[in-house]
């Protein structure tokens, strides 16, 4: 892919903090142009938090049907310790663009997209924070030559994926539903994203319902292409083996792990600590697949080692 043009737009939101901490703060909006691998074009959303002058970079990327607003509340930490942090939609999500050609919603077009990115922004080391799918482009990324993510954080995936474990996605990602307003977006991903933690408060719930529908006529749908689904019935029916990319990365690497999680069995979190990069691993409480990042605990473990003394690389 490459790029064409990029514009901002500056934007202030007030955000519900956690343990006491005021979380207002400055946002921009900003888009660029990229090609495509069938040589149309794409407009490619991110949030900016911070500014251009922090020496640390951090880019946030999302789930499979998430977007770059998750990662509101721990950016903010983030940037308050001095990190620039970019959290970017995916293509399909959000605010970016929708692919014409559904069997390029697969994780190396997403890798060789923000590639691109990273390249017109003049970014040759960064750090990576991925959630789930956001996770497998860091690996993506990471593992391949001159790839340039400084350390890794993977949220809740691993080298190794079950085909049994994709089932609840492939539940409701084949869904096309609408609601009647946000609450009942609201309702649905409490029930679908329950695994995101048992103790989350309401204003999360709320922001997260805010971000992840559009307005379409008179009513609410999913903030993402429905197309997504067709790469992922075929994904579904086999599992997911990433260990040789895994293998390949040399960065420091920090694995998170809800403790309920199916999606990221014990024995693959365990075998991720001996092999590869040796990732260092922390297993999350009271929830599944996959942490929210949006608790107090779980924004002080992530920011404490991204922003912490340099871990030692393989």
């Amino acid at each position: 892919m490459q790029p064409i043009h990029w514009n901002r737009r500056r934007l202030r939101d007030p955000l519900t903090g956690t343990g006491g901490r005021p979380m207002l703060r400055f946002m921009r909006s900003e888009r660029c142009t990229l090609q495509t691998p069938d040589d149309g074009t794409i407009e490619l959303h991110w949030l900016e938090h911070s500014d251009h002058a922090a020496g640390q970079v951090i880019v946030c990327v999302h789930g499979l049907t998430r977007n770059a607003h998750d990662f509101d509340r721990i950016a903010t930490e983030l940037a308050l310790r001095g990190a620039r942090v970019l959290a970017v939609d995916v293509p399909g999500r959000g605010g970016s663009s929708w692919l014409s050609n559904p069997a390029h919603y697969v994780v190396p077009v997403y890798a060789d997209c923000l590639r691109t990115w990273l390249g017109m922004l003049g970014l040759s080391s960064v750090d990576w924070l991925g959630t789930s799918m956001g996770g497998l482009i860091g690996m993506e990324i990471a593992g391949s030559v001159d790839g340039p993510i400084r350390r890794l954080v993977l949220n809740d995936i691993g080298a190794f994926v079950p085909k049994e474990a994709l089932a609840p996605i492939g539940a409701y990602l084949g869904l096309d539903l609408r609601f009647p307003d946000l609450e009942a977006v609201e309702r649905h991903l409490r029930t679908i994203h329950a695994g995101f933690g048992r103790h989350l408060d309401d204003g999360w719930w709320r922001d997260l319902a805010r971000w992840s529908a559009r307005k379409v006529g008179h009513d609410w749908r999913m903030h993402y292409d429905p197309a997504i689904k067709l790469p992922f019935t075929q994904t579904e029916a086999a599992d997911i083996d990433l260990w040789p990319r895994y293998d390949a990365i040399a960065c420091p690497t920090l694995l998170l792990r809800g403790a309920e999680s199916a999606l990221l069995p014990t024995s693959v979190a365990q075998e991720m600590t001996h092999r590869g990069p040796r990732a260092e691993l922390v297993t999350l409480l009271d929830c599944g697949h996959a942490p929210s990042l949006g608790e107090r605990d779980q924004i002080e473990v992530v920011a404490d080692w991204l922003c912490g003394p340099a871990p030692n690389a393989v």
